[in-house]
C-alpha cells in the first residue's frame, strides 16, 4: 500500500449524511464539493468513501482506469430487482452482455424506432384536454414505459402503464433502506414499505416471465430485443439464455429504458414553463421547421434549440445523478489514495452545476450549449449518461426520444405549473420528483 494522508472532509461515521432518506444526499454531496474541493473522503457506515468532483478525475475512473474499479454497494443492491443484467454485472459477463445488446441500439434500428416514439407521443397529447391538472411525472412515466415496451419488446404494455409504473415506484421507495448496515436482515423486517416493494417486485416479475413464455409458445421471431435475447446462443458451448437471465436482462432495459427518460422529460416540462422566454423560443423552432407536421428522426438536426432544452435540463436534473465504484486495488488521485475497497462516488448533479464550467451554473440557459460552449467544456464536466466501458447503451435511443416526445408534445401544448406545490428532487436509484409535478395542459 501506498502510504499517503486523507483527503479532506468531515470526520465520524456518516450513515444519515448521504443514505438516511430524511436527509437530502443532493445537498450533501454539494456541500461536500464545495467545501472541501476536488476530492473529499468521508465515512458511510463501516466504508470507506471518497467522492470526486473534477472531470480529469472522472475521466480517469469511469475511462482511463476502469479496469481497477468494479460497481459500487448502490449497484450490488440493485441485484435485487435487476439480477444479473447489464447494469449490475461484471467483466467477462458484462462485456458478453453489451455485445448482445449492442444490435437493438445500431443507428439504423434506432431511427425505426422514430415513427413509434412519436406515434405514442401523439396518441397521448391527444387525450389531453384543455385546463386539465395532470401530474406531468406520471403521463411522461406511461409514455415511456410504453414506448420502450413496443420498440424493445414489441409488446403493447400501455393498459399495465399504471400497474407497472405503482410496482416500480413500491421498489424503489425501499432504494435507501437496501445500504443501510444489515440489509438483508432490513428486508425481514415485517415494515409495510419493505412488504410494498416485495410485492411490487414479484409483479414485475409476474409480468415478465409472462412476456417470455407468451413468445418462447409462439416461437417466431419478430425482430425485437426479445426475440434477440431468445434466439441467443453461448459462443463456447451454443447455449441459449434461460428465462432468469432474459427476465434480468428485461428488466434492466423496463428499468432503464423509461423511468430515466421519464424523470428528464418530467423536468424539462417543470424548467421550459418557468421560462417563458425558452418556452416561446422552442415553439418557434417546432413551428417553422414541422409547418404542423409530426416530427421524424431527419428533422432532429433542423431543431437545436430543442435539443439544447434537453441537454441543459438534463444538466440541471441529471435521472442519473449519481455514479458509485469501488476500488479493487489502492488507487491514486493527486496526493492522495484511495485504499482497495473503498468507494467512489461522482455525481452527475454536483459536477454539472459547477460554476468553474457553467456560468449562472443554477440558471436553466439551453442558448449556452453552442458549439464553441460544447467544443471548450472539458469531456466529465457534463456526464448525464455516464461513461467508459459502462456508457449507458441506449443513450443515442433516450436522445432521439426526448428529442422527438419534447418536439411533438410542445407543438400542440403548452403546460403550466399548477401554483402552490412543492417542486423538489427525491433522489433514489433515479432523480425523481418527490411530489410529483402537477400541471395544467394549456393548447396552442
Amino acid at each position: 500500500m501506498i502510504h499517503a494522508r486523507l483527503p479532506p472532509g468531515p470526520r465520524g461515521p456518516l450513515i444519515g449524511g448521504l443514505i438516511n432518506p430524511g436527509r437530502d444526499p443532493l445537498a450533501f454531496l454539494t456541500r461536500l464539493a464545495r467545501t472541501y474541493g476536488d476530492v473529499a473522503y468521508f465515512r458511510l457506515g463501516s466504508e470507506r468513501a471518497f467522492f470526486i468532483n473534477h472531470p480529469q478525475h472522472i475521466r480517469d475512473v469511469l475511462v482511463t482506469h476502469d479496469r481497477n474499479f468494479t460497481k459500487s454497494r448502490g449497484l450490488e443492491r440493485a441485484k435485487k430487482l435487476l439480477g444479473e443484467g447489464l447494469l449490475t454485472s461484471e467483466g467477462a459477463a458484462h462485456m458478453r452482455q453489451r455485445r448482445l445488446l449492442q444490435p437493438a441500439f445500431h443507428r439504423d434500428r434506432i431511427d425505426a424506432y422514430a415513427s413509434v416514439m412519436v406515434e405514442h407521443a401523439d396518441r397521448m397529447r391527444r387525450r389531453w384536454t384543455a385546463g386539465a391538472e395532470m401530474d406531468v411525472s406520471r403521463e411522461m412515466m406511461r409514455l415511456t414505459l410504453s414506448i420502450v415496451g413496443k420498440t424493445l419488446f414489441d409488446s403493447d404494455v400501455e393498459s399495465k402503464a399504471d400497474e407497472i409504473g405503482t410496482a416500480v415506484t413500491r421498489v424503489l421507495e425501499t432504494f435507501w433502506l437496501t445500504l443501510l448496515p444489515f440489509p438483508d436482515v432490513i428486508e425481514k423486517l415485517p415494515l409495510p414499505m419493505i412488504r410494498r416493494s416485495r410485492a411490487g417486485r414479484a409483479k414485475l416479475d409476474h409480468l415478465i416471465y409472462a412476456l417470455i413464455a407468451e413468445r418462447r409458445a409462439a416461437g417466431h421471431d419478430r425482430g425485437d430485443l426479445l426475440s434477440m435475447l431468445l434466439m441467443a446462443q453461448d459462443e463456447e458451448d451454443g447455449s441459449g439464455l434461460s428465462d432468469r437471465q432474459v427476465r434480468d436482462e428485461a428488466m434492466t432495459l423496463i428499468l432503464a429504458g423509461h423511468e430515466t427518460t421519464a424523470n428528464a422529460l418530467a423536468w424539462t416540462w417543470y424548467l421550459v414553463s418557468q421560462s417563458l422566454g425558452v418556452e416561446t423560443r422552442l415553439h418557434e423552432e417546432i413551428d417553422r421547421v414541422l409547418q404542423g407536421r409530426l416530427p421524424g428522426a431527419a428533422d432532429l438536426g433542423a431543431l437545436p434549440f430543442v435539443e439544447q432544452v434537453v441537454t441543459e435540463s438534463m444538466r440541471l436534473y441529471p435521472p442519473a445523478w449519481v455514479v458509485g465504484r469501488r476500488a479493487l486495488a489502492d488507487y491514486a488521485i493527486g496526493d492522495f489514495v484511495v485504499p482497495a475497497r473503498s468507494v467512489v462516488f461522482m455525481s452527475p448533479y454536483v459536477m454539472q452545476r459547477d460554476s468553474r464550467y457553467y456560468a449562472d451554473a443554477d440558471r436553466f440557459l439551453p442558448e449556452r450549449w453552442t458549439p464553441d460552449f460544447k467544443a471548450a467544456l472539458p469531456k466529465f464536466a457534463y456526464f448525464p449518461f455516464g461513461g467508459g466501458p459502462r456508457q449507458c447503451i441506449g443513450e443515442p435511443f433516450a436522445r432521439m426520444e426526448l428529442a422527438l416526445l419534447v418536439a411533438t408534445i410542445a407543438q400542440r401544448w403548452r403546460l403550466r405549473l399548477v401554483p402552490d406545490q412543492s417542486v423538489v428532487p427525491r433522489p433514489l436509484i433515479t432523480l425523481r420528483p418527490k411530489h410529483g409535478i402537477n400541471m395544467t395542459a394549456v393548447a396552442r
